[in-house]
């Protein structure tokens, strides 16, 4: 049963985001890294591009909160399944979300591009790429191709900033919290009604860092790490 919604885009502290609500007592929290890292994640969701309802149940069995595409993605319908759930609009300016988005988006295509051979780490996405395409179109236009076509600037951050307005319109301030990473514990234990950690500092994670660490791991022909490992 889902207990906190996350509807920001990808790139925008969802990661940290989920750091923070696995250590508030909100997890297991699901993010794009259980689809990619997880037997079994990547079909789970693959009913959700059928013309019937969808089993969020069965989709995110197991789990307290959800951050991140694909869950993300799924806001709306997502707020109507778990009506007493919170949902969370992470947000950061718009161009650097673009940026890090981009860079994101390209990774797959460098790492594929590198090798003869679909690389282990690349399997799970390659059996979710229907749900990326159809996100990826649904959000940004037609054009869209999971690794290959992606939007200008220009298009992304339109798509970007009505995506915020969007959220924001549509849920009563009560149940919405728009937060940035850089505002740390307080907003967010406020928010979910919760104490903060004590002597804690807010994980901001280095989704970068972990790029490069996968990208060199895809090379070696290693499975996929989530940025919450340590191992190198």
């Amino acid at each position: 049963m889902l207990e906190v919604i996350g509807a920001g885009f990808p790139r925008t502290g969802t990661t940290s985001l989920k750091a923070a609500l696995d250590r508030l007592g909100f997890g297991p929290c699901h993010h794009m890294f259980e689809v990619l890292s997880r037997p079994g994640q990547a079909e789970r969701w693959l009913p959700v591009l059928s013309d019937g309802p969808t089993d969020w149940e069965q989709v995110l069995d197991g789990y307290r909160s959800a951050v991140d595409w694909p869950a993300g993605y799924f806001w709306r319908e997502l707020t109507e399944a778990y009506p007493d759930a919170k949902v969370i609009l992470t947000v950061r300016d718009a161009h650097r979300w673009y940026a890090s988005f981009r860079t994101l988006m390209s990774g797959p295509r460098a790492i594929l591009e590198a090798t003869d051979e679909v690389p282990p780490m690349m399997e799970p996405m390659m059996r979710f790429r229907p749900v990326m395409d159809m996100m990826g179109r649904s959000t940004f236009g037609d054009t869209w191709r999971f690794g290959e076509n992606l939007p200008d600037e220009e298009h992304a951050v339109e798509a970007f900033r009505r995506h915020v307005a969007t959220v924001q319109e549509s849920l009563p301030a009560d149940r919405l919290l728009v937060f940035e990473a850089s505002q740390g514990w307080d907003p967010l234990c406020d928010f979910l009604g919760v104490e903060r950690p004590e002597g804690e500092a807010f994980p901001h994670l280095n989704d970068s860092e972990w790029l490069r660490r996968n990208f060199e791991r895809s090379m070696r022909g290693d499975h996929m790490i989530s940025p919450f490992d340590a191992a190198p």
